[in-house]
């Protein structure tokens, strides 16, 4: 896997919250009007866009996402997306890259809601109205708050009339039934997968902090968070709100892949926090109290911590200190729901 692509200019939902379009939590595209030149399961490939001088196949140009052919009828093409997990979108980018001649001139997305396959009768909210695409570009595009507070299982992204799109990523956040989740059964309380998100990371230059809570070990070290070399005093870290309520009972930090660079030591601090904004939570979080204290770390090793552990109850957040600074590949924090 290629490292990923870090855009300075992306806005913070990139690197908070998951990719509810990603194929390695279960998300497949399932349908599209015409997908002859590029199939529409390419355009979901978490790994950064590429781009082969002088590579053909049968059907023309090969280009790395889903394309269609040129449309000679009136309409439009679109292709729908089942998400990885049910669940409430924040933002969405919609990437040409490499797409210079051959981009759409606009997208729109829908949205729906459904226990099966999207059919003739599905009901489709507009989740992001037409919005104009460039070539070889990333489109960011936050969600209408009202929207996003509503949770759906399909996306149907439009494209006028048709053209090629990369990569579709679609940030936010699972929405999980836990009415009737056991009191007494352990759950990774930060897993992407059960609600978990980063607020914040003092450095992500090789790797996002949101890969730690990723599930399955990392496949190199692009996928995990990994600083640059801090060369001042302090420490690297990152501030992630628990999905549920919890109090922790086994920690896990996994430095897979990570030999030269791995951190000395660890350290895990806890709250039980309410009001404030997510600002506010960073500050805050140099005061919270220890979870773990220090540990000594290993490269590309699992270790697990459970007698190390302070109880502390029911806590939201934590905030994962590196001594000095290095990298992480996961982290998991299970733990009994409050």
């Amino acid at each position: 896997m290629a490292l990923p692509a870090l855009d300075p200019n992306a806005p913070e939902f990139t690197r908070r919250y998951m990719n509810l379009a990603d194929p390695r939590l279960g998300a497949q595209a399932i349908a599209c009007s015409d997908d002859f030149f590029a199939p529409m399961q390419r355009m979901l490939n978490p790994e950064p866009a590429l781009f082969v001088p002088g590579k053909y196949d049968e059907h023309g140009k090969w280009m790395d996402g889903w394309e269609s052919r040129r449309k000679r009828v009136n309409g439009h093409d679109h292709c729908i997306i089942q998400l990885a997990r049910r669940g409430s979108v924040v933002g969405v980018d919609i990437d040409t890259s490499h797409f210079t001649g051959n981009f759409p001139p606009a997208a729109s997305i829908e949205a729906c809601d459904c226990s099966g396959a999207p059919n003739a009768s599905t009901h489709w909210v507009e989740l992001l109205p037409s919005v104009n695409l460039q070539g070889n570009s990333h489109h960011y595009h936050a969600i209408d708050a009202a929207l996003s507070q509503h949770a759906f299982t399909h996306l149907r992204l439009n494209i006028y009339p048709d053209g090629g799109i990369a990569r579709l990523r679609v940030y936010g956040q699972p929405q999980k039934d836990w009415s009737n989740a056991s009191r007494s059964e352990l759950f990774d309380l930060i897993s992407i997968e059960n609600g978990g998100y980063v607020v914040a990371a003092n450095n992500q230059h090789f790797g996002l902090a949101c890969n730690l809570l990723m599930p399955g070990r990392g496949v190199n070290m692009g996928d995990g968070w990994e600083t640059r070399r801090r060369r001042e005093p302090g420490n690297d870290w990152c501030v992630v709100a628990l999905g549920q309520v919890g109090t922790v009972e086994r920690i896990e930090v996994d430095t897979c892949h990570f030999k030269g660079n791995f951190p000395d030591r660890c350290s895990i601090q806890a709250a039980f926090m309410q009001g404030g904004t997510e600002t506010s939570l960073v500050t805050q979080s140099m005061f919270w109290n220890v979870l773990l204290p220090e540990q000594k770390l290993q490269m590309d090793h699992q270790h697990f911590f459970e007698q190390e552990i302070v109880n502390m109850g029911p806590v939201t957040h934590i905030r994962y200190n590196m001594h000095p600074d290095g990298g992480t590949s996961r982290l998991r924090l299970w733990g009994k729901l409050a």
